[in-house]
């Protein structure tokens, strides 16, 4: 191996590390949480994306605007359609996000986000970011919070996925020191560590929960993951009231469908890559991607997204009429929740239940054997002005 490889890739780290410390800095100073009530108007801003994306979004935005009717004509809020966050666009400028689209979404308060494509190796794309992993360091969103409820097994979990560290944050950014190898690098700050499990817990103890679970690796990636459960063990103590365990991820996957286990868990967090794993395994428990929505939370911005992917092979087979909108949809009721809309998001959760749990009086199925999203959209609609949804909604629990 030669002196001018191991040069360059010291070169290389020392960058990163003046970035990273430069992060922290910015985490020291960073902005208190947003107060939605102080603003008018709330600007809601909506973005389709790739493959079935804008198909699914425009379902979830005429729910929106279907809720909050009132609230836009009196201008207490607004939603926008921000176009250009696709990977045609963000090819043609080699960024994960285009400069002019993320001008527009900083505009906004909240984001509703159809999914985009990620290139992958042979993919006719050339390998540019995520756009999910680049507005989630662009905004700050470092909290992914996902739910996951299935009455029947007595499952009700809220996740919360540190999202703008651990293994991704630098996922673009590894470096290739020889033809023999190569090193990728995992990030874990005091700061980003405390604030995610801080958010677990304070929503643990805002909702009466008595337990909360740490998951990490850390009997084997020692700095990284030990600074992460050793920041959890000092956040604890501050909150008395609220037990906690911590788990390793390779047992944590098991135990998650383990029916004598599953049950007990009830606020997990974990760093990036951990989370990513056990959120979508915990969907697929659920019923699988489509059936769940996720959030990015800041403390300046929100976005709020479908969990499954593009569904390019729907496009190329001409079916996204088809394309199942209830991911996107429990997305918007996170939404409403998260701007102080607590009574029309239980509400849709409700309705949505309703549809597509219990009465399921027509189905998506992706294929002409199911309804369409429009036709699934206002079969939600309908059970919106529905003054029995209420009554309805408890006979099934």
């Amino acid at each position: 191996m030669s002196e001018e490889n191991i040069k360059k890739a010291t070169e290389h780290f020392e960058k990163l590390v003046r970035e990273q410390l430069e992060r922290v800095e910015r985490m020291k100073t960073e902005p208190d949480w947003t107060d939605f009530s102080t603003l008018k108007p709330i600007i809601i801003g909506a973005c389709g994306g790739d493959g079935i994306g804008p198909e699914i979004t425009k379902h979830a935005v005429k729910i929106l605007n279907f809720l909050l009717e009132d609230e836009i004509k009196s201008g207490k809020v607004e939603v926008r359609m921000i176009e250009g966050l696709t990977i045609e666009n963000r090819v043609k400028v080699m960024k994960a996000i285009p400069d002019d689209v993320l001008e527009e979404l900083k505009k906004c308060y909240v984001i509703l986000k159809g999914p985009t494509t990620t290139p992958w190796k042979g993919s006719p794309w050339p390998n540019i970011e995520s756009a999910n992993v680049a507005m989630r360091r662009e905004l700050d969103l470092f909290a992914n919070v996902r739910p996951v409820r299935v009455p029947e097994k007595n499952i009700d979990w809220m996740f919360y996925r540190e999202n703008t560290e651990g293994a991704y944050v630098l996922g673009s950014k590894g470096v290739e020191v020889s033809d023999d190898l190569a090193i990728d690098f995992k990030v874990i700050t005091n700061q980003g560590s405390d604030r995610i499990i801080r958010a677990a817990f304070e929503y643990a103890k805002k909702n009466n929960i008595n337990k909360v679970t740490v998951v990490t690796k850390a009997n084997v990636v020692k700095k990284t993951d030990g600074k992460f459960l050793a920041i959890a063990e000092e956040v604890a103590k501050d909150y008395p009231e609220v037990e906690w365990d911590d788990w390793y991820i390779d047992i944590m996957t098991a135990k998650l469908i383990d029916p004598a286990r599953q049950s007990s868990f009830r606020v997990i967090t974990a760093p990036n890559l951990y989370g990513d794993i056990i959120t979508d395994e915990a969907a697929q428990i659920q019923g699988g991607l489509g059936t769940a929505g996720a959030a990015n939370i800041g403390k300046r911005y929100s976005m709020f997204e479908a969990v499954h992917g593009s569904g390019l092979r729907m496009v190329d087979e001409g079916r996204v009429q088809y394309a199942d909108p209830t991911s996107i949809i429990k997305a918007t009721a996170m939404l409403l929740n998260h701007i102080g809309f607590t009574a029309k998001a239980n509400k849709l959760d409700k309705a949505l239940d309703i549809c597509s749990q219990y009465e399921k009086r027509i189905t998506c199925t992706g294929r002409d054997t199911g309804c369409t999203g429009d036709e699934f959209a206002d079969y939600i609609n309908e059970t919106l002005i529905d003054l029995n949804l209420e009554e309805k909604w408890q006979s099934y629990q």
